[in-house]
């Protein structure tokens, strides 16, 4: 079984950083694909990014591609995500996922979600 606890979240002005991080616990780390999802009040979960085990595969949405690095370090059990350049469509919860197999876009195929961590973009 595995935890995820996600930590990071918080109050950004637009054009700000924020970097996420998400610490797992339970069978070996580097077993597992990690991902973020997204949701937004009134709207569905929505894919941001995912990382393969050894951190050498990533996939981004478009809407992030080019602000947003997901990175992991198997040696503290960690991933992390960096958001930069926020706009106010950014703001959502965001969760920490993972999975046994390849990286997916898709929030079913995940196994494992933290409880999530507010990010909020606003002047």
């Amino acid at each position: 079984q595995e935890k995820l606890v996600e930590s990071g979240g918080g109050l950004v002005q637009p054009g700000g950083s924020l970097r996420l991080s998400c610490a797992a616990s339970g069978r070996t780390f580097s077993d597992y694909s990690m991902g973020w999802f997204r949701q937004a009040p009134g709207k569905e979960r929505e894919f941001v990014t995912t990382i393969n085990w050894s951190g050498g595969i990533t996939y981004y949405a478009d809407s992030v591609k080019g602000r947003f690095t997901i990175s992991r370090d198997n040696a503290k059990n960690t991933v992390y995500l960096q958001m930069n350049s926020l706009k106010p469509e950014d703001t959502a919860v965001y969760y920490c996922v993972a999975r046994t197999y390849a990286p997916s876009r898709y929030p079913n195929e995940y196994n494992y979600w933290g409880q999530g961590t507010q990010v909020t973009v606003s002047s």
